[in-house]
């Protein structure tokens, strides 16, 4: 049987995926990912009835010895003892049996039912618990001796002193700076003001006719004993009988406190007069459960938590419905204020009308927090991020750098990549309207490079005069686009727009990916084992200066090289050390065959990939503790990628290398930093170069505000705003400088940047069992990223290091996704 407000969790999924479609935007401020445990506003506001815990006591051990021994205990979801263990289990969606209910209501209709009771102590009610029961004497103190026995919890309360006052009880509840609170772990995250209630249930033999009580105090008092936290208890209920078969008494205890852990039921009987009350509520919890037909599920299994807990504001009565209507509607009012509907945009996307009037707004309003940029990056939380995000951005400039190289063929390379990675990316977060972005290489900018070389090496034309000349009509492009507030147009992208988006970048990722592989196998085809000819790697000159081509050779019944093919493999990746004569073997020690090659490399490359896919995996999994299981997660790249350069440096294995320059100069031999303007290229090319410009700044605007789009959506709670028109500005003025040193260009990058805005998530840290944390809002500032790109820029001085196989850092193209 499933209870009612928890079985929903399909149609809860059902809204969020509803959600996700909807046509607008989502930008500007608004609620997080994770409300407030599935809470509504209204809820929150109306009902401010304290968090109950709820413990049950059952009485073992008749006839031998009876002793009290702590079972079960609830917040929002059920923890139950595992006796052999001695441990709690995993908070659980309780299952209840249904003549459980029905008994219990039954035992409440004929029992004691006291509202407001005015006890001050515990033995206060015990006394009147006891004298509504129609008991001898002596039967009568055997019930309340065994009432007052101290209760064997999992974690003992030692150095309780009895004491009977109720201004003591209620002092020691509420002393803070009381050292018993911190012997047990749940205490420190329940929310200030929780209550307890204690439900006690067994088998009694001297008793002849079944007894229960249901207490509510007036005041709540400390319970001494009953309960393993020192909380004001609220409610009391006492289910006692005769021995009957099975576990009767112990399923009704389990009733009571899944009731009184039910959000409806605890608001009514909280506000209760009189029995039929009571039994009002219960019917109406009975109402709503939900049965599960028996033989079709396994009554051993455990229902888990669900992420999102299904609003309960349909459940309550209808008068609480009324007020929580109200406010609703002014929780909405004040939300249109922030959110700002289709007709009256947020702040950031208001048209000025003015030339460069959004950008003038942006800096004045990012002006303000320029300060708090810095300071709010003061905890250590930020450190994390940033070896979080320096280990994904150096791979990602290493991916790329080798990309570059293979599609340039040499003319930008890993040096490029990392310098410009460095300088780009700290100059934007340090200027930018939003810092939270991470500037990179992407997929469609690459894809446009590499037909921008291809179509300069068919025309032989000077390939980086050219691209400095569509660098710089560009620039020009994007400060139009700037100045005319074009950034406007972000509030007609909708969720298909940037799916469809990133689905692009994905295939571009997947496509160079296997791409490559599929070049690998081509260079160097696998031959079968007995083969008369194989191949061996041997450096050949190549034409393009001093740069060296590595080469496929065949070789022949041990004879010298027969045939030379260049240009097989492009010169960014070099293979092991050069094919030399050595000992009494032609090719040496150092040589080695065509299988290798592509073998190795496949092998390494699914190898990195499934390692990585595996690890990702285990964040979800019930493998290790939770801090091992997020930190394999978050890293599950960086692992796979070491993991595979690990195999490929112990074992020794024939497979392309990264080339790495060892000085600070450019990758391609002869040029110096700043591209001259013209070359070899005829002087009307610059201005042919606004065609392909053009389609570039088309390609820019996308990538770049689509990002920002992402980036700045309302459920990321961000306080500081948006910054479209300068962070497009910013772009702009990098593509020129980019440009003109002939380095890679760089645009924000969604997938580093939001990992980026992942790891800088502010949760709350008083967390009930069962239930994820609150979702606070992002750490916005500016030091994260700038020292990421800081510590990038170091790394090119770590040139022996980076000096590793290469094939595995395409299939980071993948994880990145």
């Amino acid at each position: 049987m499933k209870l009612p407000g928890q079985g929903d969790f399909e149609s809860s999924d059902a809204h969020e995926n509803a959600h996700s479609e909807e046509p607008d935007s989502g930008l500007g401020p608004g609620p997080g990912l994770n409300g407030p445990s599935g809470i509504d506003i209204g809820e929150s506001q109306v009902s401010k009835d304290p968090l109950l815990f709820i413990q049950l006591n059952e009485l073992l051990g008749w006839p031998q010895a009876l002793e009290w021994r702590e079972t079960g205990r609830w917040l929002l979801f059920e923890e139950k003892l595992d006796m052999g263990a001695g441990r709690w289990s995993a908070p659980h969606v309780p299952t209840l049996e249904l003549p459980s209910l029905q008994k219990l209501r039954s035992l409440l209709a004929e029992g004691i039912v006291l509202l407001d009771c005015q006890a001050q102590s515990l033995l206060e009610l015990v006394e009147q618990v006891v004298s509504g029961e129609s008991l001898s004497p002596e039967l009568r103190g055997q019930l309340q001796a065994l009432l007052l026995q101290r209760p064997q919890h999992h974690i003992q309360t030692m150095g309780i002193r009895p004491c009977r006052e109720s201004n003591a009880f209620r002092k020691a509840s509420r002393d803070e700076d009381a050292p018993l609170k911190h012997q047990n772990p749940l205490r420190q995250k329940l929310p200030a003001g929780a209550e307890a209630a204690a439900v006690l249930a067994g088998e009694l033999g001297f008793l002849e006719q079944p007894l229960g009580a249901f207490v509510r105090l007036r005041n709540p008092i400390v319970l001494e004993p009953l309960t393993e936290m020192i909380l004001p208890s609220r409610f009391f209920c006492l289910l006692l009988g005769p021995p009957t078969l099975g576990r009767s008494y112990h399923e009704m205890g389990r009733a009571a406190a899944v009731l009184l852990s039910d959000p409806q039921f605890q608001w009514s009987v909280r506000r209760a007069s009189h029995l039929p009350d009571l039994l009002a509520a219960l019917d109406a919890f009975l109402q709503e459960v939900t049965a599960l037909p028996p033989g079709r599920w396994d009554r051993t299994a455990r229902i888990p938590p669900p992420k999102y807990l299904p609003s309960q504001h349909k459940r309550f009565p209808s008068k609480l419905q009324e007020v929580t209507s109200l406010s609703r509607q002014s929780a909405a009012l004040a939300e249109d204020k922030h959110h700002h509907g289709p007709h009256t945009p947020i702040p950031e996307l208001q048209r000025t009308g003015r030339l460069f009037g959004g950008l003038i707004q942006d800096v004045r309003r990012k002006a303000c927090w320029y300060t708090s940029d810095f300071l709010d990056a003061l905890h250590p939380q930020c450190f994390s991020a940033v070896f979080y995000i320096y280990l994904a951005t150096v791979t990602n400039a290493i991916t790329f750098g080798g990309l570059l190289g293979d599609a340039t063929e040499g003319a930008q390379g890993v040096l490029e990549s990392f310098l410009g990675t460095a300088v780009a990316g700290a100059a934007f977060c340090l200027m930018a309207g939003q810092p939270l972005t991470i500037l990179s290489s992407t997929g469609p900018v690459l894809v446009f490079e590499r037909l921008l070389f291809s179509f300069s090496r068919d025309y032989s034309l000077d390939y980086l005069p050219f691209r400095l000349w569509v660098g710089i009509w560009v620039t020009a492009f994007c400060l139009a686009l700037v100045a005319t507030e074009a950034s406007l147009l972000v509030r007609y992208f909708t969720r298909f727009t940037e799916e469809g988006f990133c689905a692009l970048i994905s295939l571009i990722f997947i496509y160079d990916a296997m791409g490559k592989m599929l070049n690998l196998i081509r260079a160097y085809p696998i031959q079968r084992p007995g083969s008369s000819a194989y191949g061996c790697f041997c450096q050949y000159p190549g034409t393009g200066g001093n740069t060296s081509e590595w080469t496929s050779a065949k070789l022949k019944d041990t004879e010298d090289i027969l045939s030379v093919q260049p240009g097989l493999v492009n010169a960014s990746f070099l293979p092991p050390p050069e094919c030399i004569r050595q000992g009494g073997h032609p090719l040496g020690p150092s040589c080695h065959t065509v299988p290798d090659i592509a073998f190795f490399s496949l092998l390494l490359f699914f190898t990195s990939f499934l390692c990585a896919i595996a690890l990702k995996h285990i964040k979800n999994s019930r493998f290790f503790p939770s801090v091992v299981r997020k930190v394999l997660g978050d890293f599950s790249s960086v692992l796979a990628i070491l993991l595979g350069c690990g195999l490929d440096t112990f074992l020794g294995l024939a497979t392309p290398k990264l080339l790495v320059p060892t000085e600070f100069k450019p990758t391609l031999s002869g040029r110096g930093w700043l591209v001259s303007p013209f070359g070899a290229n005829p002087w009307w090319l610059s201005v042919a170069a606004a065609l392909p410009a053009l389609l570039l700044s088309i390609l820019i605007f996308m990538d770049q505000q689509i990002t920002a789009v992402i980036l700045n959506r309302a459920e990321y709670r961000l306080q500081k705003g948006a910054g479209f028109h300068l962070d497009l500005f910013c772009v702009a003025v990098l593509m020129l400088f980019t440009s003109a040193l002939g380095l890679p260009w760089y645009v924000s990058a969604t997938v580093i940047s939001l990992a980026h805005i992942d790891s800088l998530r502010r949760e709350s840290k008083a967390c009930i069992p069962g239930e994820a944390p609150n979702f606070l809002g992002i750490r916005e500032q500016r030091l994260t990223g700038l020292v990421v790109f800081v510590l990038t820029g170091v790394s090119i001085f770590l040139a022996p290091v980076l000096k590793v196989p290469e094939r595995w850092f395409s299939s980071h193209e993948y994880l990145q996704l």
